[in-house]
């Protein structure tokens, strides 16, 4: 399987999104703020990334979106997992665990001394 950087990237921010969503609905900004808090400030999302990846996420059919109000009394786009999306998200996590078990192989080999 060969993947190139951005796909990586994007299928990543793709999988942190949904799963981020299954603690519940969030707007954009809320959701940015939470998977920079979640992550331990390791992943800055950008409204420049997050929002085509929302997007993405709708025409899959992976999460939806309704108006809202904020906490600040603001109108706002609240995005929610759906059913299907937490099946892509099982098949996603899946995927990690073995590409990250498959980097984890080659990061422990030994160079050999020479």
């Amino acid at each position: 399987m060969s993947i190139s950087q951005s796909e990586l990237l994007r299928d990543t921010l793709d999988m942190l999104v949904l799963k981020t969503l299954t603690l519940g609905p969030q707007h954009g900004w809320g959701l940015s703020q939470r998977i920079q808090q979640l992550s331990g400030d390791v992943f800055e999302v950008n409204q420049g990334s997050l929002y085509p990846a929302l997007q993405r996420l709708k025409r899959k059919g992976w999460v939806t979106a309704k108006w809202g109000t904020t906490e600040n009394n603001r109108r706002a786009t609240y995005h929610s997992i759906t059913g299907a999306g937490l099946k892509q998200l099982e098949k996603e996590e899946v995927q990690w665990q073995e590409s990250k078990a498959a980097v984890d192989r080659i990061l422990r080999l030994v160079p050999a001394r020479g």
